[in-house]
């Protein structure tokens, strides 16, 4: 997908990592925190060998990019779910494709990312090494590269096994810009597939809860969606877009609605769900517009180009992608969602986290 290829750099945590450095410990102790020769074994067999260095000698504290003229997108963020590996996806790619789609929907193509890890003492080796797999394999899937990171131990019960910090950045080109305030009324709100999938995975996952579901994460980058979509329409027809994450599309809705002005009206029926997902969160009695998403986004388009944009999301795997809604005049900074039956009920912003610790 990118023209532009990463420069040869590398992952940047300790200087004069030597090569072939031997490394046999199975649980992490403070000393692979250190900065000493500890840490030098763990980053070279368990970071480098995943991700990748052209010249281990050369490790540096910060990566030396190249970047063109213009505009870029920055993002970073930090994550914590528990448990740490769930029906879908894991900690790991979860940190690479959560970053990558923080950069999609801001227009931009997304290049490289950094990775740092807090470790508590005594996390097996073995599984830092699968979670790292993961990442490796999700920035292969989404077409970035990792290149420079950082490891931190912290002694046991000082954090809750492992944390994740990515930060990633992507070239914008010139004509994509977006924002809430470039949403006129008529507009149509895609949804680029089902929702609520990746919360009750996780919830299930935590195991104290009597449910039994075939419900998988839908962790996955959009990068690639939001290229075809944006191939496929003119110029300035896509308004805004976002990853319904935290709050779910419920928030995401209330954000657009404050920040635009306008109302928006929803299709009840129009928004997919899966039937697992639908049934666990009536039991639950959480709402699936609040529960968050991984792998899956929302944006605003022109509506002589909705067609198109739906056309391109489903083309390029997203099948459940559909207008969902539209911009409307009628109650201003408000969202509304109108059933089968012809009523309508409010949206309002989500109060508290049912559901924490989801990313």
């Amino acid at each position: 997908m990118n023209e532009m290829k990463a420069p040869e750099v590398p992952l940047g945590a300790t200087d004069h990592i030597p090569r072939r450095s031997q490394f046999n410990d199975e649980t992490i102790t403070l000393a692979h925190g250190a900065g000493g020769k500890a840490s030098a074994a763990l980053i070279e067999a368990v970071f480098i060998n995943a991700f990748g260095a052209p010249d281990v000698t050369a490790l540096t504290d910060s990566a030396i990019l190249s970047v063109p003229a213009g505009r870029i997108g920055f993002s970073t963020d930090s994550y914590v779910v528990n448990p740490i590996r769930f029906p879908g996806a894991s900690i790991g790619d979860l940190a690479v494709n959560g970053t990558v789609n923080d950069l999609a929907v801001c227009g931009a193509r997304p290049l490289w990312l950094s990775a740092a890890f807090i470790i508590e003492e005594g996390f097996e080796v073995a599984e830092l090494r699968q979670i790292v797999a993961d990442m490796r394999i999700a920035a292969e899937r989404a077409g970035v590269q990792i290149v420079t990171g950082d490891t931190k131990v912290v002694p046991r019960n000082a954090c809750d096994r492992i944390f994740i910090t990515t930060a990633g950045v992507g070239l914008i080109l010139p004509e994509r810009v977006l924002g809430a305030t470039r949403v006129i009324e008529g507009d149509k709100i895609i949804l680029s597939g089902a929702i609520a999938a990746h919360g009750m995975a996780v919830m299930i996952a935590r195991g104290n809860l009597a449910i039994n579901a075939p419900i998988s994460s839908d962790s996955a980058p959009i990068n690639e969606l939001v290229e075809a979509m944006y191939s496929a329409v003119e110029p300035g027809s896509i308004r805004w877009m976002r990853d319904a994450t935290r709050g779910g599309l419920g928030t995401v809705m209330n954000e657009l609605a404050g920040d635009s002005k306008w109302g928006i009206l929803l299709d009840d029926e129009a928004i997919p769900i899966a039937e697992p997902v639908r049934g666990a969160c009536e039991m639950l009695g959480i709402d699936p517009l609040y529960v968050a998403n991984e792998g899956c986004f929302v944006t605003v388009v022109a509506q002589e180009n909705a067609e198109q944009a739906v056309a391109a999301l489903r083309a390029g795997g997203a099948t459940q992608a559909g207008v969902i809604g539209e911009i409307v005049s009628q109650l201003p900074q408000v969202v509304a969602i109108r059933n089968g039956f012809g009523g309508t009920r409010l949206v309002d912003t989500l109060v508290g986290d049912p559901l924490p610790r989801i990313c």
